[in-house]
Formats: C-alpha cells, sequence, structure tokens
C-alpha cells in the first residue's frame, strides 16, 4: 500500500516534471531554441516517469518494483546528462549521436545541401541558460536529485 506521504511526494514529482517537460516544449517550440538528439534523449527518462508515477498513485500496484525502475531510470538520466555535460564544457568528445558533420569534410554540392537542410545542433552548443546554467547542467543536478528520491523510497517502502 502506498503511505499518504509517499503519495504526496511522487504527486509533487509529477507536478515539477510536468512543468520541465512543459518548459522544454516552450523552450523549443514557442523560443525557438532547437535541442540537439541528447537533449532529445534526455526527456525520455521523464516522459516514461510520468506513466509510471501516475500507474503507481492510481493502480497502487507493482509499487515497489515501479520505485525501483524509476531509481534506476534517475541513474540513467543523471549519466547521460553529466555526459552532455561533459560534451558541453570540452571534457567529452560527441559520439555520432551528436556529432555535427564538419563541412570541410570532402562532399558533393549535393551532399552539401542536404547536410545543410538536415540542421543538426551540437550537443557542444548551448543555446539556452537559466541563471547562467545551461538545461543539461540543470538537468544533472535534477536527474541526480531524483535519483536519490526514488532510491529512498525504494529503501523505505514497506518500513514503518
Amino acid at each position: 500500500m502506498l503511505k499518504k506521504t509517499n503519495n504526496t511526494i511522487l504527486t509533487f514529482i509529477l507536478f515539477i516534471i510536468s512543468v520541465s517537460l512543459i518548459a522544454t516544449f516552450i523552450i523549443q517550440y514557442y523560443l525557438g531554441h532547437q535541442p540537439c538528439k541528447l537533449c532529445i534523449y534526455e526527456r525520455v527518462p521523464y516522459i516514461l516517469s510520468v506513466f509510471l508515477i501516475l500507474e503507481m498513485i492510481f493502480f497502487k500496484k507493482n509499487i515497489k518494483i515501479t520505485l525501483l525502475l524509476l531509481s534506476l531510470i534517475f541513474v540513467a538520466s543523471t549519466i547521460l546528462a553529466l555526459y552532455h555535460l561533459g560534451i558541453e564544457q570540452g571534457f567529452l568528445e560527441e559520439l555520432f549521436v551528436c556529432e555535427s558533420k564538419n563541412i570541410s569534410e570532402t562532399l558533393s554540392k549535393e551532399q552539401l545541401l542536404e547536410q545543410l537542410k538536415k540542421n543538426t545542433i551540437s550537443c557542444k552548443d548551448i543555446s539556452f541558460k537559466i541563471l547562467g546554467l545551461s538545461l543539461a547542467s540543470i538537468n544533472s543536478i535534477f536527474s541526480l536529485m531524483l535519483s536519490v528520491i526514488f532510491i529512498r523510497l525504494f529503501r523505505n517502502y514497506g518500513k514503518n
């Protein structure tokens, strides 16, 4: 059974995650800041968590397993966000996922036009900041906090 305090915590987390997702879509579609591929991948844990938290709140089944799954999801989200932050800060190299091709490579005119049409955004580029922090750094902090919260909820589940 899901305790009332855990239910309140999960509802609050669901609210914060929903606001975060809405904010990313506003930044992208209303303010016009295009995300890189890693930014888009970093949204997946949040979208998954919305469904998992709703499942726990309304159906109250498999809560401990779902808390473990949420813990693992946000540990992976933290790693992904820290990797993205490392790319932004120049500590790590981009993988093929977010690498933008160098135009100076030998490309035909058709290939060059096709590359320009794709308009790929490099993961190194920071196009939007909040209080001087990139969204990848904010996501790193937020994902780490959610990891700790979900791990604690998992460990304390069923204890009085």
